[in-house]
Formats: C-alpha cells, structure tokens, sequence
C-alpha cells in the first residue's frame, strides 16, 4: 500500500514538473488562452457595462462643472479682451501726445493748450467739434486749432468751461493759404459734404497734385506756415479768371480725439482796413 502511494506521488510530482516545463517553455499558451477566453469575454463586458453606469451617473455633476468651467474662461477672455482694448487705447493716446509735442517742438513761437474732442455737432451741415477747454483756461474766440499733423480750424465760441471749434471743412470757412513750391497764394474754402477746394488760383499758375498748402498769414485769422494739405487734382477752364483744385487734407477729422490752441496768437479783423470805394 505504501509503495502504491509512493508511486502515485512520484507520477504526479512528475505531472507538475512536466507542466510547468511546458508552460515555461510556452508550449501551454494556446491552450491557456482557448480556456481563459470565455473569462476574459465576462469580465470585459462587465467592466464596460460598469464604466457606462458610472460615466451616466457622473454624468452631471462633470457636465455642471465643465458649464462653470467655460463661464470662467468666458469672462476671463472678455476681461483680458478689455484689458488690451484698453492698452491700445492708451498706446494711441500717447502717440497722438508725442506727436503734438513733436510739433510744438517744431514750432516754438507758439504756445499752446492741449485739449480733448469731446462732441460733434449734429447738424449734418455743420463742421464743427467741440473741446473740453474754454475761458477759463484762457481761450478766446478766432484762436487756431492744430493737430499733430496741421491745421484743424479756430475756436468759434467759448463757454467757461467748453469751446466750439470750426473745422476747415465746413462750409463757412475761408483760409487764405499758399501752395508749395510754386509760392502762389489762393484761397481755401470748405462745403456742406466736407470736401475742402481751392478757388481764386491765379490762371496762369503752374500747380499741380501734390503740391503742399500751408497758411499765408493774410487776412489776420491764422499764423503762417501751418500745413493744411495736398492738392489732388487741378481744375482750369480757359474762358474763366481762375484756376480751381481739390484737397485732401492731412487731418484726419473723423479720429480726431485730441488737439492744441494755439493761444499767444490773436486774430486780426481786417474789414475796417480794407478801403472801399468811394462813390462819384
């Protein structure tokens, strides 16, 4: 009996070691597989059927809090959005001021006060802005406007703390001027659709587009040599006694947002003066 049991074990401690041998050597592998396959199936769908009930009851809570999530970053951008809004902003107003100091520099016999283009008037006729300066910072009624880049108009009325300034494209306005190189003088006059001209250019002048306008000094209302503009095209008929042209001025009127009066200048009314013809 005992060597019956002997030899039982001795056959399946040799079993044991052939297995093993065979599943080292990876004989056992297809046959693992072909057995563990059925489980592999089970616990597979088991734990996709356990990932979709988990993900449908989480479902919400992440939906909320992926809503609350794009709430931030939502107002996050629009507050950065207004922050470069505001940057560009201030980057414009600076250059707009280093451009007016650039040319108070250029024209020192002037002395001037900064303001800011607050209002337009609303007749559609009209061209005229209004300023945030006035009386009593010492403005007066006829005194230039200027911008970084030429002329603007004059001051045509004063409140104490508030000032309406005509612009060289409304129709009302007359500057006398005079046209680079050629030194001739001709007048410049505005129209209801803002389009600035030239009129009473003599007919044997020699002009032609692109030459500069600056300000004569005649007539009393604006110092001399302060740019206006650039003649666009010349208009000359040979039956009439003067020539006309287009301009295009270099003030860009409708961003005009800062400005500089010129206050140490006074204008002169020269209506008295002007002799008038004395009747027979």
């Amino acid at each position: 009996m005992n060597s019956i049991r002997s030899f039982q074990t001795v056959i399946l401690t040799l079993l044991v070691v052939g297995i093993l041998l065979l599943a080292l050597g990876g004989y056992l592998t297809p046959l693992s597989r072909l057995a563990l396959s059925p489980f592999i199936g089970v616990q597979t769908w088991l734990a996709t059927r356990y990932q979709a009930i988990q993900d449908f009851i989480t479902a919400p809570r992440d939906m909320g809090r992926l809503i609350q999530q794009n709430a931030e970053l939502q107002a996050e951008i629009s507050r950065l959005q207004t922050q470069i809004i505001e940057l560009q902003q201030q980057n414009s107003e600076l250059a707009v001021l280093s451009a007016l100091l650039d040319f108070a520099r250029t024209h020192p016999e002037n002395q001037y006060l900064t303001a800011s283009v607050i209002g337009r008037d609303p007749n559609p006729f009209l061209r005229y802005v209004i300023i945030n300066r006035g009386s009593d910072d010492g403005l007066r009624r006829g005194m230039p406007v200027v911008s970084q880049k030429g002329l603007v108009g004059r001051i045509a009325a004063v409140t104490a703390n508030g000032a309406s300034v005509q612009l060289i494209t409304d129709p009302g306005t007359s500057v006398n001027v005079l046209l680079q190189p050629s030194g001739v003088e001709a007048a410049l006059s505005g129209s209801i659709t803002g389009e600035v001209s030239l009129d009473m250019i003599p007919q044997d002048a020699l002009i032609k587009s692109g030459d500069l306008i600056l300000t004569s000094g005649l007539g009393g209302d604006y110092p001399p040599n302060i740019l206006i503009g650039q003649v666009t095209s010349v208009r000359q008929k040979p039956f009439e006694l003067f020539q006309s042209a287009s301009v295009q001025p270099v003030v860009d009127f409708s961003q005009l947002k800062i400005a500089l009066v010129i206050t140490n200048f006074r204008p002169v009314d020269i209506t008295p003066l002007i002799a008038t013809p004395v009747a027979p």
